[in-house]
Formats: structure tokens, C-alpha cells, sequence
């Protein structure tokens, strides 16, 4: 399990640096809108995490991803919470490297900073609820085993990355403000970015865990409604039986034919 969470801490470290900075530089690329290349570069920095990772642990690089599958018995108890700690010294190790050689947040503030800028607490958690959710029912019925085999695993890591950057700009396109960076989606990053900058991120932190962790209970209860793989494979079954035994009595049939014919 220890290797498995310390591949989740360095995936998670990669992840957060390359989301963070792919943040800043669409912001300082002097792009009239440089919100439509934040999910283009968000594909291009998680898509080769989740090829790379998802076979080692499930990729799940997010304590969302971690607490879903947790709630859905996926993984143990102790191993969601060693994931948990895991990203978050990922996510601390990344901003880490970001601060000494950046300076800047790229994300994770709901108020530019403490500028007066941004956004309310009311609307980053509706927009981390909302967003979250859109992300898990995307991800998580794909992220099936059977599912897995069907679609293969570069399309499922794809579809998975393509989910987050179109949540990401979604959120940063629906509020247009300045000094909102869009939601965080994740909050083992959020928290590294308030532990290493510190300030005002602090006010409004619970935005970025109560938002996401409201979503997975509503998606796990959501889920409970979907129809299970389980019997949609035992009817498909029964379907190719009974399509078995049509063709044995038709052939039968036939041959009585073949033979009253002689």
C-alpha cells in the first residue's frame, strides 16, 4: 500500500505543478481570451498522468476521485486515507516548487488574493458542487473495469481529461470576474496553495472541501439509481441464449423440412 501511495504523492506533485502553471501561463500569454487555451493545456498536462498512473493505482491523483471511490467500496478506508495524505504532500511539494520559482497562485482564490476582486463563498461552492458533480458523472462510470476494457484505457484517460478542462473553463466562462481563477476541483491542491501562500486563501478554504465533498455523497446516492453493468450483462446474456435457441430450433425446423421432403 506504501508504494501505491507514494506513487499517488509524486502523480499528484506532477499533476498540480502542471495544472498550476499551465494556469498562469494561459493568464500571462497575452491571448485576448486566454480561457479558451486553459482546457486545451489541461488535457495536454493530465492526460499522460492518467495513461501513466491509472494502471499503478487507479490515478486517482485527487482526494474526490479518493472519497468517491471510497464510497463506493472501491478501495478500503485505509487506503483512501493514505491516498488523501499522499496528494496532499504532492500538492504541497508541487506549490512548493511553484513559489521558488514562479511567485504566483495560479488558482485556488475565490477573492484575487484578498485584492477585492473575485467571487463570494456562495457562488466558488455552488461552482465547486456543480462542476465536481459534472466531473464524477463523467468520470467515474468510465473509470469501470469493464468499461476500461471496452473503450481501452488512452480514450478512458482522454474522456477524463477532456471532462476537466471543459469543467474548468465552464466555471471561469459562467462568472467572468477578475481575481476568480475558475473552480479548484481539487482540493489537496487548494490546501497546499493556502499552507504555502497563506494570507487570505485562508477565508474561504472550506469552499474547496465542502463543495467537492458534497458532490461525491450526492453522486454516490445519484448512482445508486444507475443501471448496473451486472444486469445489463445477464440480459445480454440471456438475449444471446435466446437467440441460440431460435437459430437450434429453426435449424431443427428446417431439417424436418429436408427430411419429409424425401
Amino acid at each position: 500500500m506504501w508504494r501505491a501511495a507514494v506513487t499517488e504523492m509524486v502523480a499528484t506533485a506532477c499533476l498540480v505543478f502542471g495544472l498550476t502553471t499551465t494556469i498562469i501561463s494561459c493568464f500571462e500569454s497575452g491571448q485576448t481570451d486566454p480561457k479558451l487555451l486553459v482546457p486545451v493545456f489541461i488535457f495536454i498536462s493530465g492526460f499522460p498522468l492518467l495513461v501513466a498512473t491509472v494502471p499503478l493505482t487507479g490515478g486517482h491523483m485527487n482526494p474526490v476521485f479518493t472519497f468517491a471511490a471510497a464510497l463506493k467500496g472501491a478501495v478500503s478506508a485505509v487506503r483512501a486515507i493514505s491516498y488523501v495524505v499522499a496528494q496532499c504532500l504532492g500538492g504541497l511539494i508541487a506549490f512548493a516548487v511553484v513559489r521558488a520559482t514562479m511567485y504566483q497562485l495560479g488558482g485556488c482564490a475565490i477573492d484575487g488574493g484578498g485584492g477585492g476582486a473575485g467571487v463570494g463563498a456562495g457562488t466558488a461552492l455552488a461552482l465547486e458542487f456543480s462542476c465536481t458533480f459534472m466531473l464524477l458523472y463523467v468520470a467515474m462510470p468510465i473509470f469501470e473495469e469493464r468499461r476500461r476494457r471496452e473503450l481501452g484505457l488512452p480514450t478512458v484517460c482522454a474522456v477524463v481529461a477532456v471532462a476537466y478542462g471543459l469543467v474548468v473553463y465552464v466555471s471561469m466562462t459562467v462568472t467572468g470576474r477578475a481575481g476568480y481563477g475558475g473552480v479548484g476541483l481539487h482540493p489537496a491542491r487548494c490546501w497546499a496553495a493556502a499552507m504555502v501562500f497563506k494570507g487570505s486563501l485562508w477565508g474561504a478554504h472550506w469552499v474547496f472541501w465542502v463543495g467537492p465533498f458534497m458532490a461525491c455523497v450526492m453522486y454516490h446516492v445519484f448512482s445508486l439509481a444507475l443501471p448496473r453493468e451486472e444486469l445489463e450483462k445477464g440480459s445480454d446474456e440471456r438475449e444471446e441464449d435466446r437467440n441460440c435457441d431460435l437459430d437450434k430450433f429453426g435449424g431443427d425446423v428446417a431439417k424436418e423440412f429436408e427430411i419429409s421432403d424425401f
